[in-house]
């Protein structure tokens, strides 16, 4: 093991541990509520979006509150959008006028989000987008994604991306010096043409590791165009970051280098179909849903990074929230198969997944069975089971034909005939401590 991915290893070990987080997008986009990709999907000026800036005043907000619901949620660590891809910045910077405390809020929304999710004892991560559809010297007509970027009335001439890249170097020192202790430094992200050392990015993060040397960075720097050096390889570059961030889609076997070995990674996923509030959208995926995709990260030896995208008052929304109290319940109960868990030394079982922390193997059971739940290749190696939920005993069956299965072990929810129903719909959990 070479000494940077020794030390990815050490840095990443909490993360690993910890396994459920909470992504917040939040700003401005909160207001028109179409999700925070509307000025480049309608192509709306910076002049035209100045409305949104002048009437920024989220009355409602309050981090004890956000904390207190990712908290009991089972959550442990959460990353909130200090500025996303219009450059609107929730915290206090020096560098632009463009900012939280210069609206009707008033206040550093950046500093109130860390001190109540530190209080709450999570750690805590800042996004900042690499992209700025506000700064003068970001690229605009021709650019993929900008606002602007079929108006040649938006020419680049005089624009200077030295300038824009100093000032984005310098807001990344002032969240990384002003605030405190961060864990997470989430970076997004790249795209042909614009990535990996475009962003001077061995320069990023060698000043970010000088300012905080336990961070944490996701790969986004480091772009797909790149051949060599990412965080795939055996030998990633400075800037390829600790973990990886598939979006949207949890990957159909984990993920590992060029050799085969694991390397830590989260998925990233909305609740519904966007990141920024959209008051149009109730497309909201069930409880049931979310606990099994954290159950699937965790069994593929991944993170979830689940998202919420608080409404213009500085409200999560209502169907979020009871996503959250849904979470809440489950993890009450059945946490200890997922802090600590990672890939089980067995195969997926047909009926669900295995999650396994040392010899405390956890049996995630989805569905109902015919007969008893058949656990392959266990026989003999079972010291004991328990259900998680309440820790009553589940015995080892011995019916009538299970001795054509020598090499597996059975059992019934109930001890006696049945598996259904499940003790859980969502997922009814087994803990097998293992000889």
């Amino acid at each position: 093991m070479n000494e940077m991915i020794a030390d990815r290893t050490r840095r990443t070990k909490w993360f690993l541990h910890d396994r459920f987080g909470m992504f917040i997008h939040w700003g401005l986009y909160a207001i028109p509520a179409r999700g925070e990709w509307v000025r480049s999907r309608e192509r709306i000026s910076v002049e035209d979006y100045e409305g949104f800036f002048r009437e920024f005043n989220p009355s409602e907000f309050d981090p004890k509150t956000w904390a207190k619901l990712a908290k009991e949620a089972g959550m442990k660590y959460a990353v909130l959008t200090a500025k996303h891809h219009d450059g609107f910045c929730l915290f206090d910077s020096s560098l632009t006028d463009y900012k939280a405390t210069n609206t009707p809020a008033g206040r550093d929304l950046v500093r109130e989000f860390l001190d109540a999710f530190r209080a709450d004892g999570l750690k805590v991560g800042l996004y900042y987008s690499l992209l700025d559809w506000h700064h003068p010297d970001y690229p605009h007509y021709g650019d993929r994604n900008h606002p602007m970027r079929e108006n040649p009335a938006y020419s680049n001439e005089n624009r200077d991306f030295n300038r824009y890249l100093d000032y984005m170097h310098g807001q990344v020192r002032e969240l990384l010096t002003n605030y405190g202790k961060i864990d997470i430094m989430w970076f997004d992200f790249s795209y042909p043409g614009m990535e990996c050392e475009t962003w001077k990015a061995k320069e990023l993060v060698e000043m970010a590791r000088s300012l905080q040397p336990e961070l944490i960075i996701d790969n986004r720097l480091e772009g797909s165009g790149e051949k060599s050096g990412t965080i795939m390889t055996k030998n990633p570059s400075v800037y390829a970051g600790d973990f990886a961030c598939p979006e949207q889609m949890i990957p159909p076997s984990g993920m590992t280098d060029e050799a085969g070995d694991p390397i830590p990674w989260e998925a990233c996923i909305t609740m519904n179909d966007n990141w920024g509030y959209c008051s149009s959208d109730h497309h909201f995926k069930s409880p049931r849903m979310i606990i099994r995709a954290l159950v699937e990260c965790v069994s593929k030896g991944g993170n979830l990074l689940l998202n919420v995208g608080p409404d213009a008052k500085g409200r999560i929304p209502r169907e979020s929230v009871n996503i959250l109290k849904a979470l809440a319940d489950w993890m009450k109960d059945n946490a200890d198969s997922i802090y600590g868990c990672g890939m089980a030394d067995y195969e997926k079982p047909e009926w669900g997944r295995y999650t396994q922390n040392g010899k405390k193997l956890y049996a995630h059971v989805y569905e109902e069975c015919m007969g008893a739940v058949c656990l392959r290749g266990l026989a003999g190696k079972i010291d004991h089971m328990r259900l998680l939920k309440d820790g009553s005993e589940i015995i080892p069956t011995d019916f009538w034909n299970v001795k054509e299965y020598p090499t597996d072990a059975f059992f019934f929810f109930d001890n006696r005939t049945s598996s259904f129903p499940l003790p859980d719909e969502n997922d009814s959990v087994l803990e097998i401590t293992l000889k």
